[in-house]
C-alpha cells in the first residue's frame, strides 16, 4: 500500500488505460488456444495494431541479410549472399566502435548514419538542407517524441503546458503528454470530410483551453494514424501559419511518409513546405519531425530505430536536448536498420531486383487491402468507412443499434469495446476501440490494421462481416 500511495499522480490520469484489458484478454485468448482449448478459430488474429510482420507480411530479404552479416561477420565470406549485402554489412560495421554491432553507440546516434538521415531528409524534399547538428537518432520515434515534450513540457508552469492534439489520435502521444505533466487540448479531424484538418476547428480547441492551460504544442500525424487520411500541401501552409500566428511549437508525426495509397495524393513534408514558403515563416517557426523503421515497406517495429530533426530551434535548447538524448543511446540494431531503410539498394545493384520485387509486391497488397475494406465494410448495415489515402489503419465507425449502447452501459464497458470485446470473444480476432484513440461524443469506432497480408485480411473481413450482421440482428 505504500507504494501505491507514492505512486506517480500523473500515470493515474492516463484515461485510456481501461481499454488494456482487450490486449491481454487477447494473449490469454492465444494462451488458451496453444493449450488445446476448443473455440470456434483456431488461430487468434490482431489486427489492433499496425505490425505488418506479426499480420504476415514478410520481411524485407536485403535488410535481413545486412543485419544477419552485422551480427554474424563470418557470412561475409560467403558468395551465398549478393555482394551489395555483404559490402554494406561491412560499411555499417565500420561505424561501429570495435566493429561490433554488440558495442555501445555515441549519444544522439552514430555519426556516418545521422550523415545518410540528412541525406535522405535533403534528397526527400528536393534539395532542402538538413544538418547533422539538428538529427538525433532514438530507439524509435516514440522514445524522441517523449523527449522532445519532456524539454517543452513545464510542470512547474501555471497554468500547464497544453498540447493541441488530433482527435482521433495514436494513444502513446496523448499518454506521454499526461504523463509528463502536459493537458491534452484535443481538435477533432472532420470525419464527414475523410478526417480533414480544419483551421477553424484549431481555432476552436485553442479557445477552450483557455483558463484551463496554457497551449504551446501543436501536435499533428500526417499520414494520419489511425485515420489514413493525407494533408495536402495547402492544408500543411495553413498549419503552419496557424502556428506561427499562434506561437506554437509544431511537432510532426510523419511516419508513415512511405505508406501513402491512394493514387491522386502524395506525402509533402512539413519541412520541404515551411522551407518553400520563405521568411519570415521558413526562419522562426519552430518545428520537430519524426520518422520510424517501425512503418512503411520495412516494418521492422522490433528492431526500436527512429529519429527526430529540429528545424529553427534554439541552441541553449538544442544543447539541453542533447544532454537529455544523452541518458541513454539509441540501440545498435535500429540504426542499422534505419540506414537500411533510408538508404535502400538502388538500380544495377544486385540486390535491387529482389527488393524492388517485394516492396512492390508489398505496396499492391497494402493498395488491395484498403479497396477490400472499403467494399466490404461500407456494404454493411450499420457501418461506415472514409477513404484510407495512407497510413496503417482503416478507422471505421459503428452505427450502434440503442439495443447495445444500454448493454455496453449495463456490464459497464464502452460502447465499442463492448463490440470489440464481444467480437474477441467469439471470433478469436482483436481489433482496437475507437475510444482508445479518441473519437467525438457518441460517435464509436473499431481499429484495424491494414498493412497485413492478402490471406490475413480476407480472414479478417470473413470473420468480421460474420460476428457484425449477428451482432446487429441480436441488438435491433
Amino acid at each position: 500500500m505504500s507504494l501505491l500511495r507514492g505512486i506517480n499522480p500523473n500515470l493515474r490520469n492516463i484515461r485510456n488505460s481501461e481499454l488494456a484489458p482487450l490486449g491481454m484478454r487477447a494473449w490469454q485468448i492465444k494462451d488458451e488456444l496453444r493449450q488445446g482449448a476448443r473455440k470456434p478459430y483456431k488461430e487468434l488474429i490482431d489486427v489492433s495494431s499496425a505490425d505488418p510482420h506479426r499480420a504476415g507480411v514478410k520481411p524485407l530479404s536485403f535488410v535481413r541479410q545486412v543485419l544477419a552479416v552485422c551480427y554474424y561477420p563470418q557470412l561475409a565470406k560467403s558468395d551465398k549472399l549478393p555482394a551489395d549485402v555483404r559490402q554494406r554489412a561491412q560499411r555499417l560495421l565500420g561505424t561501429c566502435a570495435g566493429g561490433s554491432a554488440g558495442s555501445y553507440c555515441p549519444a544522439g546516434g552514430i555519426p556516418e548514419i545521422i550523415d545518410i538521415v540528412c541525406e535522405f531528409i535533403s534528397r526527400r524534399d528536393d534539395g532542402v538542407p538538413s544538418y547533422p547538428e539538428n538529427i538525433f537518432i532514438t530507439s524509435g520515434a516514440q522514445r524522441a517524441f517523449v523527449e522532445i515534450l519532456n524539454i517543452l513540457v513545464n510542470t512547474l508552469r501555471s497554468p500547464i503546458t497544453g498540447v493541441l492534439t488530433p482527435c482521433p489520435s495514436y494513444p502513446p502521444g496523448n499518454m506521454a503528454v499526461v504523463m509528463l505533466g502536459g493537458a491534452v487540448v484535443p481538435y477533432y479531424l472532420d470525419e464527414e470530410q475523410g478526417w480533414e484538418l480544419k483551421i477553424d476547428e484549431l481555432h476552436r480547441a485553442l479557445e477552450s483551453a483557455k483558463g484551463v492551460c496554457d497551449p504551446t504544442v501543436l501536435y499533428v500525424i500526417n499520414p494520419g494514424n489511425p485515420t489514413g487520411h493525407v494533408q495536402s500541401r495547402k492544408s500543411i501552409e495553413e498549419v503552419i501559419r496557424f502556428a506561427s500566428e499562434k506561437r506554437l511549437f509544431l511537432m510532426v508525426d510523419e511516419v508513415y511518409q512511405d505508406s501513402v495509397f491512394e493514387q491522386e495524393s502524395r506525402f509533402v513534408s512539413y519541412k520541404k513546405v515551411l522551407a518553400e514558403m520563405g521568411p519570415p515563416l521558413s526562419h522562426t517557426v519552430e518545428m520537430a519531425s519524426f520518422h520510424s523503421v517501425s512503418k512503411g515497406f520495412i516494418g521492422e517495429c522490433g528492431l526500436r530505430g527512429g529519429y527526430v530533426e529540429l528545424v529553427n530551434v534554439d541552441p541553449s535548447v538544442m544543447r539541453n536536448l542533447y544532454t537529455l538524448m544523452s541518458r541513454d543511446a539509441s540501440t545498435t540494431t535500429g540504426q542499422l536498420a534505419l540506414d537500411l531503410m533510408i538508404n535502400p539498394p538502388q538500380p544495377g545493384d544486385p540486390s535491387y531486383p529482389l527488393y524492388n520485387e517485394e516492396t512492390q509486391y508489398i505496396r499492391a497488397t497494402w493498395v488491395q487491402n484498403v479497396k477490400r475494406v472499403l467494399e466490404v465494410l461500407n456494404s454493411l448495415p450499420g457501418i461506415s468507412c472514409q477513404p484510407v489515402k495512407g497510413g496503417g489503419y482503416a478507422l471505421p465507425r459503428l452505427h450502434l443499434p440503442p439495443g447495445a449502447i444500454q448493454k455496453a452501459k449495463e456490464v459497464g464497458m464502452l460502447p465499442d469495446y463492448f463490440y470489440c470485446s464481444r467480437l474477441l470473444e467469439e471470433t478469436e480476432l482483436c481489433v482496437g476501440a475507437g475510444s482508445e484513440n479518441g473519437q467525438r461524443e457518441s460517435t464509436y469506432h473499431i481499429r484495424l490494421c491494414i498493412t497485413t497480408s492478402v490471406d490475413t485480411m480476407e480472414e479478417v473481413l470473413r470473420r468480421l462481416t460474420s460476428f457484425h450482421i449477428q451482432f446487429m440482428k441480436d441488438f435491433s
